[in-house]
């Protein structure tokens, strides 16, 4: 893959010289070769995947579904929907219940209303091995 990339560039390096500064495509290729750093990510740690088919994939429904939610329609509902679908994203990706580990969040956080630690809030992150055995997912036995 790293001679793929480095290939890509090198065109990059030299088309950049060929077409006029102030064209569309001068700016598209000025921004891959400012982006350098950032595209050889991925060849380097194996937690970064080529591209973001998962995420899109994620907030797929979401983007169908807004205009039919009235509860978006405020900068506040806009905030609120993010982060829920953010923590129900969080809980696939960590294979939780999400009924169940909604649940056990909307148990558990009232408890520590007053509470001036925040540590509690540790044990209810979804990869935390605290969690109840009720918010995770039951493993097919096959």
């Amino acid at each position: 893959m790293k001679p793929l990339v480095d290939n890509l560039l090198d065109w990059c390096w030299q088309s950049s010289l060929r077409v006029p500064p102030s064209s569309e495509t001068a700016k598209g290729i000025n921004y891959c070769l400012n982006q350098e750093k950032y595209l050889r990510v991925f060849l380097t740690d194996p937690q970064i995947l080529l591209d973001n088919n998962l995420a899109e994939q994620a907030i797929r429904p979401f983007c169908i579904g807004k205009k039919n939610w009235k509860i978006i329609d405020t900068v506040h509902g806009a905030k609120a929907s993010a982060i829920l679908y953010s923590i129900v994203e969080t809980t696939k990706a960590n294979e939780l219940n999400i009924y169940q580990y909604f649940k056990h969040l909307l148990t558990e956080i009232p408890k520590h209303m007053d509470d001036p630690d925040l540590g509690f809030l540790d044990g209810l992150l979804p990869w935390s091995k605290e969690l109840p055995e009720v918010c995770r997912k039951k493993k097919n036995s096959r």
